[in-house]
This record gives structure tokens, sequence and C-alpha cells, in this order.
């Protein structure tokens, strides 16, 4: 049974809601440029300095913009990344999802059921939340599995076995689907491959795109997913059940960008563009909101509550 969703009016006054609902085409325009800014940049430093370290900073680099584009996919499934619904779904769809593997789309309709459903039993991010926490052992398994990539292919197949169609259907329309998702995947990597190859530089895109794509985007995947909702403290309260973690600016280049880590907030206003979230959280602390927020002053201190189980913690964590 879905919950009753919890009404902004509860938090907020109508002016400061309005305040926080406008959305910006420029701004949304700026950030998916940013993303893959940030992105060819890396590729211009290891091409102008093809040193192993220079490689290695850029891997992680690429894979917290990789992460990036993922948060504005999100924002566009939300229709938040652009005020004209043409280009917010053009840009999310072509420019954010496709180049990771995902359709936009299909994310939305299962992304607002996560909503409805925040930590319940339904909820299908469930199973991303539930296992927490773990042992400081199985935690650093799944870490060494995202870094040589045997997550990234098995998630790549349970994404694949999701998008078929109903049982039911003939295997031709059920594989259209998945197939339609990963026609575009690979295509548009084609092209960026093909496009960097002209270059002279057709290395790069193995080396600063898939293969972080394989690798330390999934370690910042299965970060996010353990900060935003794991451990949290009380399924039905809205503040409780959903965490919002405090970042420093290594954080931000390499973990947590373009405010994802406001993850509170969006739950509360899901009308607000990522750029706000800040601004919302600010406005919640203002009205001594602070103390009963699952609040958490880092992601080491999230990675920590984590790996928690079999061992005392100390009041401070």
């Amino acid at each position: 049974m879905s919950r009753m969703m919890p009404r902004t009016r509860d938090f907020l006054e109508p002016e400061e809601i309005r305040e926080l609902r406008q959305r910006s085409d420029w701004r949304g325009a700026w950030l998916v440029a940013h993303a893959w800014g940030v992105i060819a940049a890396a590729m211009v430093a290891a091409a102008l300095v093809p040193h192993p370290l220079v490689f290695l900073v850029g891997l992680f680099v690429v894979a917290g913009r990789q992460l990036g584009l993922a948060i504005l996919m999100h924002d566009a499934a939300h229709g938040l990344l652009f005020k004209s619904r043409r280009l917010n779904d053009f840009f999310g769809q072509w420019f954010c999802a496709v180049p990771l593997g995902a359709d936009m789309p299909a994310y939305r309709r299962y992304h607002i059921i996560h909503h409805k459903n925040t930590q319940q039993d339904n909820d299908p991010d469930l199973v991303l939340s539930a296992p927490f926490p773990i042992t400081r052992a199985s935690l650093v398994r799944k870490i060494l599995r995202d870094l040589v990539g045997w997550t990234f292919i098995r998630t790549r197949i349970l994404q694949f076995g999701a998008t078929l169609g109903p049982k039911d259907q003939p295997m031709d329309k059920r594989l259209g689907p998945a197939l339609r998702i990963l026609g575009s995947f690979l295509a548009v990597n084609a092209l960026m491959w093909a496009g960097l190859a002209a270059a002279g530089y057709g290395h790069l895109y193995l080396l600063l795109w898939l293969l972080p794509l394989a690798t330390g985007y999934q370690l910042v995947l299965r970060v996010r997913n353990i900060a935003e909702h794991a451990m949290t403290q009380d399924r039905d309260d809205p503040l409780l059940n959903t965490r919002t973690t405090r970042t420093t600016w290594f954080t931000r280049i390499f973990v947590a960008p373009y405010w994802v880590n406001y993850h509170i907030e969006h739950h509360l206003f899901l009308f607000v563009p990522c750029y706000r979230l800040k601004q919302a959280h600010e406005m919640l602390l203002e009205k001594g909101y602070g103390p009963k927020m699952e609040l958490q002053p880092g992601y080491t201190a999230v990675l920590n509550l984590a790996a928690s189980r079999g061992r005392r913690l100390s009041p401070a964590t």
C-alpha cells in the first residue's frame, strides 16, 4: 500500500515554494555542458600528459561526471532539467541517459514508484539499501567487484532482462525494447569512439570512457545508493527515511556532483531542480528541522555505518 506523500506546505511557505520551483533552460544546458566539458578536459589532460597517474586521476574524474550525467538524467526524469519539455526529454535521454546505457522513459516509470513507496516493502530500490549494514570485509569485496568490472557485467545482464517485454508476448516483441536501448547505447558510444579515433585518440574512449563506466562509475554509484537510504532511522518519516550527506570540494568532484547529496530535500520537494536543493536545505535548517533530519557529516561516516555489522561504533560515529 502506498503511503501518503509529505505535503510541501507542511515544511515551507508558498512564496518559498514558488522560489524553489523555478527552472532555467540555460542552467540545465550549462550543467549538461559542464559534465561533458569535465570529461573532455580529463581526456585532453591525458592526451597532453600521457602518464599513468594522469590516467588514474582522469578515470575517477570521468567516473564522477558519469555519475553526474546519471544525476542530470534523474532531474530530467522529473521534468526539472529544462523548462521546455522537448529540451528536457531530448537532452535527458540522448546526452545523459543513452551514453551510460540507460533509458530515461523506463527510468522515469520505475523511479516514480520509488518516490511513492520510499523504504516500504514495495519500494523497487529497497534492494539497494536493505542489506546494510554489512561487515567491513563484505563491503571491501563489493568495492573490489565494482573496480574489476564484475558489477558492470552483472548489472548489464540484469538490465537487459528487465527491459524485456511481458513473457506472454512473442520473443521478437519481447526483445524490442531491450534491443532498442542496447542499440542506442552502442550507436552513441560508436560515435564517441569514431570522433576520438578520427582525432588520433581512439584509445581515450577505452581508457577514459568505457573503463571508468565499467569500474569507477560502479563504485561511486554504489556509494550514492548507500548514502541515500541505507541505515536510515525510520522508514515512515520523510525526514528520517532518506539521508542528506555533507560534502567537501573533493567529494563534489569524485562522489557527489550536482547537489546529489541533498537527498532528503529532493524527496520532500520533487519539484526542486538539483541546483536549488542546497537552498531548500538551508530553508529547512532555518526553520529548525536540522535535529529531526537524517544528516551525516560526510561519505566516510556513511561508509563506516555501512560496514558496521559485527563491531561497536563510537557515539561520534
